[in-house]
């Protein structure tokens, strides 16, 4: 007998929480709101509209489904099943830290504040889950595939993310590096290069691209295209600036072999989920073989 699919509902910790914790009473944290021009009463207000979003997804959830439940900061430690289908309630940035860890199940992107959030992938609201749930399940829900970028090193580790792949010094310091894009190669010295994904192109990407000659025409969400962008490339006897942006299509590549000390990479802004090249290794950057199944309204 097949087993029921598994609905697992991917949140995080309001910022209520997070303050009580970090203050110890409601009173300390009312107070520390207070001196910087910030009221309990707002941030009260969102804890509760979280909650209640969650409330009513939670009650969504058919009887006879399994159920999970995992608190953003334990996403790494959670094992998703092949049959899960996964309800991401939060902001945008909770879908892009879930993504990852996903191989093709669906993703149900849920605003707990519509109109705080830009909703690029929170697209639902709570009341909805229980038809969307219907859907996915008849097989007629829209689904749309999502790239991710996937920057892999020559010692086997790498990591995946939904937005961009950021490659750099950690003390924002000059990176050195030799790159090899599909039309050559050149030695830099950089702040640092952005990987990014049609996903990505609303965000970091729009900022690098803004004012730049040689900005590539950024990647649609759904398209199996990759953006890239040095940062402030600088020129020197040694160090070119003749390839600083471009495209990569879905069998390309762009190689980088590290001639600093060291350099990290992390994936959506999360730099404590980091990886560290020293000197002579080859990160390759590109297109990963897995998918956001991100379900559309």
């Amino acid at each position: 007998m097949p087993l029921a699919p598994r609905a697992v509902v991917v949140h995080r910790r309001s910022e209520l929480e997070e303050l009580v914790d970090r203050h110890g009473t409601r009173g300390q944290v009312e107070f520390f709101l207070r001196s910087r021009g910030r009221d309990l009463a707002d941030v009260q207000g969102r804890h509760d509209a979280l909650a209640d979003a969650l409330r009513t997804v939670r009650a969504a959830v058919p009887t006879d489904w399994r159920r999970g439940d995992v608190e953003r900061g334990d996403l790494h430690r959670f094992a998703f099943d092949p049959q899960d289908v996964c309800l991401v309630v939060g902001p945008d940035g909770l879908v892009a830290n879930t993504a990852k860890y996903l191989r093709d199940q669906p993703v149900v992107g849920v605003d707990p504040e519509p109109g705080h959030n830009a909703g690029v992938l929170v697209r639902h609201v709570a009341a909805q889950v229980a038809g969307v749930l219907g859907d996915v399940v008849r097989g007629s829900a829209r689904i749309e595939d999502r790239a991710l970028v996937r920057a892999a090193l020559d010692d086997g580790t790498s990591l995946d993310a939904l937005n961009e792949v950021y490659l750099g010094d950690s003390g924002h310091q000059s990176a050195r590096y030799r790159l090899t894009s599909p039309d050559g190669d050149e030695r830099q010295s950089s702040s640092g290069v952005v990987v990014t994904t049609g996903t990505g192109a609303t965000g970091w990407a729009t900022s690098l691209a803004r004012g730049r000659d040689d900005a590539p025409p950024l990647p649609r969400p759904t398209e199996l295209t990759l953006a890239w962008f040095v940062r402030e490339a600088w020129p020197s006897p040694t160090t070119g600036v003749s390839r600083t942006a471009g495209l990569l299509a879905a069998r390309e590549e762009l190689t980088i072999v590290v001639e600093s000390d060291a350099l990290v990479l992390f994936g959506d802004g999360l730099e404590a989920d980091r990886l560290t090249a020293t000197w002579g290794q080859a990160v390759r950057l590109g297109l990963s073989d897995r998918r956001l199944r991100l379900v559309a309204p």
